[in-house]
């Protein structure tokens, strides 16, 4: 059975320092992007709209790539003050104090 829904992939290619992205659908694949300029202030349209779930796999294969987000929010965030907190938990109740 062909797969119809749209599809893109993306592989590491450290020989040429890029990450290289494939588009499928179906039977065709995606030619290379051609840029046009535009005039200021007309409607642009998306380039591509996808699904969540090619979102989804697109952002898997990004980090397989050994991308990660550059901005300290998120899960890796979130588990940074996580240990931090911990750390500092494990010092309150684990380092001797002074008597005075």
């Amino acid at each position: 059975m062909i797969n119809t829904k749209p599809e893109i992939r993306a592989n590491n290619a450290p020989w040429m320092r890029a990450i290289q992205l494939l588009i499928m659908d179906g039977e065709a694949t995606a030619e290379p992007i051609v840029m046009k300029k535009r005039d200021p202030g007309i409607m642009l349209e998306p380039s591509i709209s996808i699904s969540r779930e090619t979102a989804q796999t697109l952002m898997d294969d990004l980090w397989n790539c050994g991308l990660r987000p550059t901005e300290g929010t998120g899960s890796a965030g979130a588990l940074a003050a996580t240990q931090n907190h911990l750390k500092d938990m494990q010092r309150l109740v684990f380092e001797p104090r002074k008597v005075s």
